[in-house]
């Protein structure tokens, strides 16, 4: 008697589960379902063609932004003065590597956001409002990014592209072809952040070469020296404030 008892419960809630359903799907079906029509038609007059191939350059360079980001900002003087400093205390995965990534970015963001204003407000809006075509947005928009390049890069950089592109004298800065500007500032970028990063390996090399005196005179020769160097490098980098004065340093060093 039991077994049929459970049987008509179960009957019922699966009778109940399916009417349940029902009404659910009976409601959702009176939502309106948008209908999306991507259609190709040939285009009237010149300016849609122009219209067009404008949304296909900007979805391009969408496709192109961390590049962009990587070869025209600090980020790449951030990201190898980080890599210096982990090399240097020896703490192999400490940070994460995303997590010094995301510094960077930041850092990176706060160093440029000046540069991406006056874009925004030179280039940008103008372009929104229709007061600029596409190509006064592209020299609106790069004229800001150029002077930051050019305070920051060095003259011998620039002067060896110039050669290499057999570009002769050029009387002002605006003579320069951006495709010049951009690799030697590339260039001199790495040249600023291996200085910095060499800097900073200085101390710890100390550090090391100390400890390694010191358990070689003790006779722990089986004893990895990185390992015993390691606690005191963190202890002098906490000490003396280092990710203050690192960070400091690095912001110092772009013009404001």
């Amino acid at each position: 008697m039991n077994k049929y008892a459970a049987a008509v419960v179960f009957l019922l809630l699966i009778s109940l589960l399916f009417s349940f359903n029902e009404t659910v799907f009976a409601q959702q079906s009176s939502i309106p379902i948008p209908n999306v029509n991507i259609s190709i038609q040939n285009a009237k007059n010149p300016s849609q063609v122009a219209s067009s191939l404008e949304i296909l350059l900007l979805i391009s360079l969408l496709s192109l932004g961390p590049s962009l980001i990587i070869s025209l900002t600090s980020y790449v003087r951030f990201i190898i003065v980080f890599d210096f400093l982990k090399r240097g205390l020896g703490t192999q995965q400490m940070p994460p590597a995303q997590v010094m990534a995301g510094l960077a970015i930041f850092m990176t963001i706060f160093v440029m956001m000046p540069v991406f204003a006056q874009m925004n407000s030179d280039a940008i809006q103008p372009y929104m409002q229709g007061k600029l075509d596409l190509n006064g947005l592209y020299y609106k928009g790069i004229e800001p990014l150029r002077v930051f390049m050019f305070k920051v890069t060095r003259p011998t950089d620039i002067a060896l592209f110039l050669r290499a592109a057999n570009i002769g004298q050029v009387k002002t800065y605006q003579d320069i072809p951006t495709y010049v500007l951009i690799p030697a500032f590339m260039l001199s970028e790495l040249k600023t952040a291996f200085n910095i990063g060499i800097l900073i390996m200085i101390p710890f090399l100390l550090i090391d070469m100390l400890v390694s005196a010191t358990l070689m005179a003790m006779g722990m020769i089986m004893l990895p020296p990185i390992m015993i160097s390691l606690p005191f490098k963190i202890i002098v980098f906490i000490l003396a404030d280092g990710w203050n004065l690192l960070i400091g340093s690095l912001l110092k060093s772009f013009p404001r």
